[in-house]
């Protein structure tokens, strides 16, 4: 009971923090009625709470569209008893095999034999009672959350006041009718109260039940499954009954599809031109539903782990939009429809962020009246950083900033750093590259991951994995200049390695390129220069133009006002790591740490660094969805610049209406992240310990020796090509960590 005030109070929180209702956005769309699609959440909130269990049910009705229809998958007990759960087996979702540890059977089910504990073998009071464990079935999501009842049909469809829109799923009509229990007799004691859409994968099911229900206020659908599955009436395979949609029209208004059907994605994971099945349905007078979304499950490379790109391809093209999207994570799926979509041409404006007191605070935002989109190693989360490819495609992408990072690794210099002093050449590259190279030409990119494979990453684009070649400084401005961003930011490591040990004035080189490429001169590109190094910083004290970054590495937790003070002595801003401003326990976030309040109160910027798409780098707060990472940096902490390898992603938030927090006219706000709400509705025997708090930052560890003097180290004789090509052969290519 304690839990349940828990997540009410919680959700009317979320209420009253919606913003007043208004239009919701275009008039029409390219669905069959001209509407706009329907949100379709697959047991509530599926993606975060375990599917079809009262919390996630709850969530998704403050967290979605109004209008969000809740979707349940029907199972019957042995007497009759209908309540919503997605598989036919109770096994993998449910504690039901540790409470009867006996009652395993094995059942053909539409022509193969299936094991496991069906509902079918007990009473609604035997299982209902003694069933109490809903599981998160997915493992990449919380199990925080397990330990709920299974609901009633009628437990769902009175969740919510006023009642809501409910989908019910009959999937297995047939092998319920085997065993003496009738779906269709259940439909009918219930009265198809509270029922909107029913959907079955059964012809003959929808053929039976259409005579008992109102088909104006019910709609009927046909589910297919995939395309070389067997339909249990006719016996055909679902990709036959496709090529007859006329057929489908006398006893359903309707279709509901995999995605695949709709955009087939190949084998590499890459989207194939669209099939012309929801131009087809709709000369049919068919609605066509799209069903297999998940944050959590990307469908192609093509959306660069963005899951709203995905929604945008199915409901925002010029050719058609499908009538609505059946999803695990209905929030996205909400905010895709009501904030993203047909922004593709909106411009970015100056954003006016109200404090608690109503008065208007302004950031430091530069020269492009919004917080800056900082590329990381330009468009890395589809390009090799440092790359031209993914410098041209930050621009594309809206970018305000783009970077280079110059600096060399502490781990194999010699002959790369021979190299560079012999050349007089200076390499932008990632932070962790070891560059160990012999001539920038032969240096091969190497697309990869932030993190590796065993912490959770994921593969970023394979078709970019080597494209693109790495730039030079000189190239690096030149480009910026040509392509005239808002500015530049340059950032310098292991400068009093490089002049002490290798004799590489690193500090000069970067200044002489930039007043070689007149960035000095001029005022209409602006210049960040970044280190970890406050001598580095004071050495661009000269000139006033160039904004100054503190690059802080470590993850900290506080900041007292003299380390802030003896911050501002050298920089202008600082860049943060995301941990440094959120404290998280086993990825749920607890609590704003006060860094980002106590630099602003000294007038520094404060930029983050570095966001990814990839939802395994995200908060379960986040909902897999970097737009509310977005929301909560930009709208509740007010950070003045975001570092991203996605610039796409960022600048979609700001195109987005939504992403005003002035605006009172929104139906669907992108509302941040609140530490703390989700961690407490979760089980605690189900969390680790908290660990330790982050360190504060100690004012003593600011100050940076002076930079030694630059030791002159003798030029070795130019390598032979078949020292080239051993080096090359031995050398590590860019990768990041």
């Amino acid at each position: 009971m304690k839990k349940y005030l828990v997540v009410a109070f919680f959700l009317i929180g979320l209420v009253t923090a919606q913003k007043p209702l208004g239009n919701p956005g275009p008039p029409t769309w390219l669905t069959l009625n001209g509407k706009r699609p329907a949100v379709i959440a697959r047991g509530g909130f599926s993606g975060l709470f375990p599917d079809s269990s009262r919390f996630a049910y709850e969530f998704v009705s403050q967290m979605s569209l109004p209008d969000t229809i809740f979707y349940c998958d029907l199972q019957l007990t042995k007497d009759g008893v209908g309540f919503c759960q997605t598989e036919l087996k109770l096994d993998n979702s449910t504690n039901i095999a540790v409470l009867f540890p006996q009652g395993q059977k094995t059942y053909n089910v539409n022509g193969k034999d299936v094991r496991g504990w069906f509902s079918i073998d007990y009473t609604a009071d035997e299982l209902l009672a003694n069933v109490t464990s809903n599981a998160q079935s997915v493992l990449t999501r919380p199990n925080a959350f397990d330990g709920q009842q299974l609901l009633l049909v009628e437990d769902v469809t009175g969740i919510t006041k006023p009642p809501p829109p409910v989908w019910l799923n009959v999937q297995y009509e047939m092998f319920y009718n085997e065993h003496k229990i009738s779906p269709a007799l259940y439909l009918e004691d219930l009265r198809f109260a509270g029922i909107s859409y029913i959907s079955s994968p059964e012809i003959g099911f929808l053929k039976s039940i259409g005579a008992k229900v109102d088909k104006a206020r019910i709609k009927l659908v046909l589910r297919f499954l995939e395309p070389e599955a067997i339909e249990p009436t006719t016996k055909q395979a679902y990709g036959e009954i496709l090529k007859d949609l006329a057929a489908i029209k006398p006893y359903a208004s309707g279709i509901l599809v995999p995605k695949t059907y709709i955009w087939p994605v190949s084998k590499e994971l890459y989207l194939m031109p669209p099939t012309t099945l929801v131009a087809d349905a709709h000369k049919e007078g068919l609605e066509v539903y799209a069903a297999g979304f998940a944050n959590d499950s990307p469908g192609s490379y093509n959306y660069s782990y963005d899951p709203t790109a995905e929604y945008l391809q199915f409901i925002d093209n010029d050719q058609f939009s499908v009538d609505g999207v059946l999803t695990d994570f209905a929030p996205t799926a909400s905010e895709a429809i009501a904030c993203i979509a047909h922004t593709k041409d909106a411009s970015l404006e100056k954003m006016d962020i109200p404090q608690a007191d109503g008065g208007i605070i302004y950031f430091n935002f530069g020269f492009s009246g919004h917080p800056l989109i900082i590329s990381h190693n330009g468009a890395s989360g589809d390009y090799t950083g440092c790359t031209d490819l993914a410098y041209d495609k930050a621009v594309r992408d809206g970018a305000d900033i783009i970077d280079c990072s110059v600096q060399m690794s502490k781990d194999g210099l010699h002959s790369a750093l021979i190299q560079l002093i012999f050349w007089e050449i200076l390499l932008p590259l990632p932070h962790s590259c070891l560059d160990l190279l012999l001539e920038i030409q032969s240096l091969k990119p190497q697309l990869a991951s932030p993190l590796s494979q065993d912490m959770g990453g994921l593969p970023r684009n394979p078709a970019n994995k080597d494209k693109g070649k790495f730039l030079t400084l000189a190239e690096f401005l030149d480009f910026a200049k040509a392509k005239a961003v808002t500015g530049v930011l340059i950032n310098i490591m292991n400068a009093p390695y490089l002049a002490s040990k290798k004799g590489l004035d690193i500090v000069g080189a970067v200044t002489k390129a930039l007043s070689n490429a007149t960035f000095d001169k001029q005022s209409t590109q602006q210049v960040m220069i970044q280190s970890d190094d406050t001598s580095v910083l004071s050495k661009f004290k000269e000139v006033p133009s160039y904004q100054r970054i503190y690059d802080i590495k470590e993850i900290i937790g506080d900041t007292p006002k003299p380390t802030v003070d003896e911050i501002k002595k050298y920089a202008d801003g600082v860049d943060l790591r995301r941990p440094s401003i959120w404290r998280s326990r086993s990825f749920f976030l607890t609590n704003f740490t006060k860094v980002v309040q106590e630099m602003h109160a000294a007038n520094l910027s404060v930029h983050v660094s570095s966001l990814y798409n990839e939802y395994t780098t995200l908060a379960f707060d986040f909902f897999a969805d970097p737009f509310i990472e977005l929301a909560t940096l930009i709208e509740e902490l007010r950070v003045d610049a975001v570092v991203t390898d996605y610039p796409a992603t960022a600048t979609t938030y700001f195109k987005s209406p939504c992403s005003d927090p002035t605006n009172t006219n929104l139906e669907f706000p992108i509302s941040p992240a609140e530490p703390g709400a989700l961690i407490e509705l979760a089980a605690p025997q189900a969390l680790p310990p908290s660990g330790a708090p982050a360190p504060t930052l100690d004012a003593a560890s600011i100050v940076a020796p002076p930079l030694p003097p630059v030791t002159k180290v003798e030029s070795p004789a130019a390598p032979t090509p078949k020292d080239q090509k051993k080096s090359a052969s031995e050398r590590s290519t860019s990768t990041r960590i």
